[in-house]
């Protein structure tokens, strides 16, 4: 696959779209722990359907195929079709079903060659597949160094074939909408070579990967019911003892900034710690809490009023205590990643911010699009 277009998680998620609506089958290839799972989950959800998953790795054959029985009221063998399949009564019930073959080439090639009249033709045996079943599969690439069986020419050339990389900006959008830990999007934002740490010459067990941070964060978010050696230890557990220490280190300068709520409030406007990694850590923080002002804040001239002004203290605080860079991201973050959504004519802030900022954030956003 090293010849092959890698494509971020975005874009596959559109390529998603574009082959479900075809049905068209696709096949996402992508290292471990990327989000390719995820991803087709989160596309059948937004069309409003159900997925089918079905492990290959753990099949054997007859899964698929069935197994064939005594007929008794017919006088002869027949086959008894797979449970594990969408029938038309499930069908009816929703507007798209995805059969995601998930861990495909991981199969072994006895079952990929049971899958394959199932894709070729959209049966097995007398088993017809429903017309708004489409099909998907995903695995690892063979350079991985996971269990993995060379697809046979004729099966592969069935699908279109995506290849996912990661993609900061991708996941931190997905993070955002999935509510993982800010103190993780607030690190991996000044860290970003650090969201991935597979090395498939290691033999490391623990690695940094999209899933894996998102295990950490399940298992920081509620650390207060922790000692902290143990927290040290899981999360070393999830993503490796190296990047484990230089996380929690990060989080111990961290949790030494303002806090956000004065920040937006107004009643801190300095910044004494001058650490990078902190810094873009804190302007993350005051974009999850803008965010949930906005959302929770109430709705009528009052609320809107006391958001703005909220944004007009964010402004502010980054052009007083952060440099270029970092505004730029913290703008950035707060209108694409955060979404969140203002009147310019209503901040005090915007003209200065704008002249001062404004050129550098178009040239960031045009270089990443």
């Amino acid at each position: 696959m090293s010849d092959t277009r890698t494509i971020t998680a975005n874009e596959a998620k559109q390529s998603l779209i574009k082959c479900f609506k075809k049905k068209r089958p696709v096949f996402l290839w992508g290292p471990p722990g990327i989000g390719k799972s995820d991803l087709v989950d989160q596309v059948t959800t937004e069309l409003g359907g159900k997925v089918f998953d079905l492990r290959l790795a753990q099949m054997d054959p007859t899964d698929l195929r069935g197994i064939p029985y005594y007929n008794k009221a017919k006088n002869l063998m027949d086959w008894a079709p797979p449970i594990d399949l969408p029938d038309e009564a499930e069908a009816k019930k929703w507007p798209v079903i995805v059969l995601f073959l998930d861990e495909m080439n991981s199969a072994a090639p006895a079952v990929q060659a049971a899958a394959y009249q199932l894709i070729l033709n959209r049966r097995v045996g007398k088993y017809h597949l429903p017309e708004n079943v489409v099909m998907c599969a995903a695995g690892n690439r063979e350079s991985d160094k996971g269990v993995t069986y060379r697809m046979p020419t004729p099966l592969a050339n069935r699908f279109v074939h995506q290849e996912m990389r990661v993609d900061f900006d991708s996941w931190e959008q997905w993070a955002v909408q999935n509510k993982v830990h800010k103190d993780i999007v607030g690190y991996l934002s000044g860290a970003k070579q650090d969201l991935y740490d597979f090395d498939p010459k290691s033999a490391s067990r623990s690695f940094a990967t999209p899933r894996s941070w998102v295990f950490t964060s399940e298992l920081i978010e509620d650390e207060d019911t922790t000692d902290k050696n143990t927290t040290l230890n899981l999360v070393a557990g999830a993503i490796g003892e190296g990047l484990a220490v230089k996380f929690m280190a990060h989080r111990k300068v961290a949790s030494k900034m303002p806090k956000p709520q004065d920040i937006l409030d107004g009643k801190v406007k300095d910044l004494a710690i001058k650490d990078i990694s902190a810094m873009y850590s804190l302007v993350v923080s005051l974009c999850y809490e803008l965010k949930d002002r906005k959302e929770h804040g109430g709705t009528g001239k009052k609320a809107d009023a006391t958001f703005h002004k909220n944004v007009d203290h964010f402004f502010q605080y980054m052009m007083d205590n952060f440099d270029t860079e970092i505004v730029v991201m913290g703008a950035r973050t707060a209108l694409t990643t955060y979404d969140l959504k203002f009147s310019a004519t209503k901040l005090k802030t915007f003209d200065t911010f704008h002249e001062k900022f404004g050129k550098y954030i178009l040239k960031a956003s045009q270089s990443s699009s």
